[in-house]
């Protein structure tokens, strides 16, 4: 019998506004299992950067995403407004603005995740737009609001850190009135919609039967995503790539188009000579064997895994058509094989070890590689995670115990960690002085 082939559209509609002006932009959803059309149920979209979430529902499929912030504002608003922050998470600093109805005294409250006072203050206001710069510290969230004391309400967001390891004091410094404020829609005119600000980052997670699928992206134009719920398998039109010799397989795990081993390229260098910025990529091999290379692949510092190009999911070592994946990219294949925590989850947010079975999922199984006890390794989605160790100070460390790869993230070198005493997996930053693994992601 054969089987019934079903397309399935999902629409968002983007609507942008430009110097008064609207242009509506159209996104297109289809869903397949390898390359088989299937039954899309739902698309979940979430604001990774400024927060909010909706969801599309089959067959009602079209969405109005507001951009807000630039050219909008309700002149005769009525309410104390707290607009999130820019940008969220937070790397260092980042802005918050307030619409003020009317002169008033404002209470400005921010707490930390636990509902611990970190800065209180009072500041006297006058009708408008007021900007506000907010430096983090060392916790993932807080929450800031804002609260009339003449009785006039009050309004709250929830910031995200991204840097939650930095060990410094919060601030929160008055800029001044931001008489440049676009204009904002009434709430009552915009109060079912999805809100979108220039260069947002959103989750787009695909839902059919009992999978999900997801993956991240930053529209500002007409598209068509294909949601792919395959896994396990060699990439659709890509199941190998030739590359300076070597030949590596490909894995696709559902959205994503991974290598299925690490990157092996450049010209092999003893401990402790230096890889240095010139035309030819060095690596170093675990305890200068080149023959370790050939199986965990080589070990590179940040710099020149990015050929000393910093530029956030750049190319770097990988072959054309591949880059270096940023940390967003990892945080969607973590939520993509975790059983408990999913794509968009905020547990993918926190540093330090995280998740529930990501882990282990991602790790060859055995102790051919890997020493006992190897946790939770299932190798369900064919990622074939191998110990490749690190190297640094000038020596050699963790060949079975640890796989640790980089991310492209500028100025954090965010990279994870997998153990072979773990099923959870580590995000960390700050590691830029480690010669670690590299694997390569699909553009």
């Amino acid at each position: 019998m054969k089987t019934k082939t079903i397309l399935t559209t999902l629409t968002l509609t983007l609507v942008f506004g430009v110097s008064g002006q609207k242009a509506v932009n159209e996104i297109t959803f289809t869903a397949i299992n390898d390359s088989s059309y299937i039954q899309l149920d739902s698309i979940k979209i979430i604001n990774h950067t400024h927060g909010g979430d909706t969801v599309l529902h089959w067959p009602d499929t079209v969405l109005s995403l507001y951009q807000v912030g630039l050219n909008e504002i309700n002149k005769g608003g009525k309410c104390l407004q707290v607009f999130q922050n820019y940008p969220n998470p937070v790397k260092d600093l980042t802005t918050i603005r307030i619409y003020v109805p009317e002169r008033q005294n404002l209470r400005l409250h921010l707490t930390d995740m636990l509902g611990h006072n970190i800065i209180e203050s009072q500041i006297l206001l006058d009708k408008g737009y007021h900007t506000f710069q907010f430096v983090s510290g060392n916790s993932q969230i807080y929450f800031f609001t804002a609260l009339s004391k003449e009785g006039m309400g009050s309004s709250s967001i929830k910031i995200i850190n991204g840097n939650s390891q930095q060990k410094r004091l919060c601030s929160l410094e008055y800029q001044g009135e931001d008489i440049n404020m676009p204009e904002l829609k009434s709430s009552k005119a915009t109060k079912a919609l999805f809100y979108f600000y220039p260069g947002d980052i959103l989750y787009f997670i695909g839902y059919t039967d009992t999978l999900q699928s997801g993956f991240v992206d930053a529209p500002d134009t007409n598209k068509t995503y294909t949601v792919q719920f395959a896994t396990n398998i060699p990439c659709p039109g890509t199941p190998s790539i030739n590359y300076e010799g070597q030949i590596y397989n490909t894995v696709q795990i559902f959205s994503q188009c991974w290598m299925k081993k690490n990157l092996n390229v450049g010209i092999r260098i003893d401990a402790p000579l230096p890889q240095t910025d010139n035309d030819t990529i060095e690596k170093y091999c675990m305890g200068d064997d080149p023959m370790i290379c050939d199986i965990v692949g080589g070990l590179y510092f940040w710099d020149e895994m990015m050929k000393h190009n910093t530029q956030t999911g750049g190319q770097g070592i990988c072959p054309p058509g591949w880059h270096i994946p940023d940390d967003l990219e990892w945080q969607v294949l973590e939520g993509n094989v975790d059983s408990q925590y999913k794509t968009g989850d905020s547990e993918w947010n926190q540093n330090n070890w995280r998740g529930s079975d990501a882990g282990g999922n991602l790790k060859q199984t055995g102790n051919t590689y890997w020493e006992v006890p190897n946790t939770g390794a299932t190798d369900k989605f064919g990622f074939t995670a191998l110990p490749g160790g690190y190297f640094v100070q000038n020596q050699f460390w963790g060949p079975g115990y640890k796989a640790l790869f980089y991310t492209s993230e500028v100025g954090l070198n965010y990279f994870r960690n997998i153990r072979f005493d773990k099923a959870q997996i580590e995000r960390g930053h700050g590691g830029g002085g480690l010669a670690i693994s590299v694997r390569c992601i699909r553009n």
